[in-house]
């Protein structure tokens, strides 16, 4: 008996020996085709990847077909990445791609409409379209240009000039303070220049007479204006849209260049752009070749200097009276706005007039640069306050000769009443 329990025992122990080994071969072999799937499995997407076409991701970049990509999920990640349509900067105006660094405040439809109390106090109707007045929630008084359905401008003129006056500040430039873009409406929101456009001023009988003091201050005001687009913005920008009606006064007759829809970078000079502009100001060079540049600007600002010694509007044939003027030395004395005539000295109307008339060269290159023309307009104005002050002294002077010499006859009365 005891001898068959003993056998028992190293049966059974047999048999678990046996089932265990039974187990540890399954584990193993799972083990092992587990391992072989999953290198089959990276084998597979490896041999995906290096089948990848070269493409864009969509945002601009591109997926070289050598890139090591870990899984398939992100195959088909940057795959639908690669399929989505690209978004243009144009496509997304209305999101703003470009805008949120400007820095330029962005104001809502309805913040506008309460501004301007429902756009009731129209200023002007421009190109663009019309101009409103506006008072903002902190007191501001401001200009609001809303884009006109009509205009023949349109959104890249709009976003043109938020972009470039983001970037362009000077004390004779405009000042951008806002934009919207909301519910379909585009506008632009300026500080406010109360006594409005040089063309206004000059050309509207209801408006105050401009002295030839501040005419010679608005051509200065401008030359700095222009001067800071030329030489001090980076990279230089040609405005293309120089006039009256784009020069704005404030208060104080101070000038600032206005309306950049339609200016551009000094690095598409030369380039075809399309005939842009108010005819009048457009450089015929301009016309005939379809090319500007700088010089282009100068031509327009000669025109402008005109319009200020003379009174007359382009679109009234300024530039034949000007021609007609060049006939004789003192012609320009001929042409010269009769409502300041006596108020000034001929000689520095003159002077403007040689200035206008190099800015109106019909050789581009031999045209002045904005930076000769400001010094040459500052001379004039520096020997109009001299002679000013000389005058004003001369007169001071004078003045107290007489009252001395009154007072002297006055005491000789009272002592020839005395001695009797």
């Amino acid at each position: 008996m005891v001898q068959k329990a003993d056998d028992l025992v190293i049966i059974g122990i047999s048999v678990g020996l046996a089932v265990g080994i039974l187990i540890a071969s399954l584990v193993f072999f799972a083990i092992c085709w587990y391992k072989k799937r999953v290198h089959l499995r990276r084998c597979a997407n490896e041999r995906s990847v290096a089948t990848l076409p070269i493409r864009t991701n969509g945002l601009g970049t591109v997926i070289e077909s050598s890139a090591s990509i870990p899984n398939s999920a992100t195959v088909k990640v940057l795959e639908y990445l690669a399929k989505k349509p690209r978004r243009s900067w144009w496509n997304n105006h209305g999101k703003d791609q470009f805008l949120p660094t400007s820095g330029i405040p962005r104001y809502s439809y309805k913040d506008i409409q309460k501004a301007t109390q429902n756009f009731t106090t129209i200023l002007g109707q421009g190109s663009f379209g019309p101009v409103y007045k506006a008072t903002m929630p902190a007191g501001e008084v401001v200009a609001v240009k809303v884009l006109a359905s009509s205009s023949k401008q349109g959104e890249k003129e709009f976003h043109t000039e938020v972009s470039l006056l983001a970037r362009l500040h000077h004390r004779n430039l405009v000042n951008l303070v806002g934009y919207c873009i909301d519910r379909g409406q585009h506008m632009l929101v300026y500080e406010y220049m109360s006594n409005g456009s040089l063309e206004k001023l000059l050309h509207n009988k209801n408006e105050q007479i401009l002295s030839w003091e501040e005419r010679l201050q608005i051509a200065l005001d401008i030359s700095h204006g222009i001067a800071y687009l030329h030489d001090g913005a980076v990279p230089p920008v040609i405005h293309r849209d120089l006039k009256s009606a784009n020069i704005l006064l404030d208060r104080a007759m101070r000038a600032k260049v206005a309306d950049f829809g339609l200016s551009k970078e000094e690095v598409f000079e030369g380039q075809n752009s399309g005939l842009k502009g108010t005819y009048g100001y457009i450089d015929p060079v301009y016309i005939s070749t379809n090319k500007f540049t700088t010089k282009s600007d100068i031509y327009s600002f000669g025109v402008i200097l005109f319009e200020l010694i003379t009174g007359i509007h382009p679109s009234r044939n300024l530039m034949e009276y000007v021609n007609l003027a060049t006939l004789s030395p003192d012609g320009v004395d001929e042409i010269f706005d009769s409502q300041i005539v006596g108020t000034c000295n001929p000689e520095e109307v003159r002077s403007l007039a040689r200035i206008a008339h190099k800015c109106l060269h019909k050789t581009p290159r031999k045209r002045p640069s904005v930076g000769e023309v400001s010094q040459a307009i500052l001379k004039i104005k520096q020997r109009h306050l001299v002679k000013e002050n000389t005058t004003s002294f001369a007169e001071d002077f004078y003045g107290a000769l007489s009252r001395i010499e009154f007072q002297d006859l006055e005491l000789k009365k009272l002592a020839r009443i005395d001695e009797s």
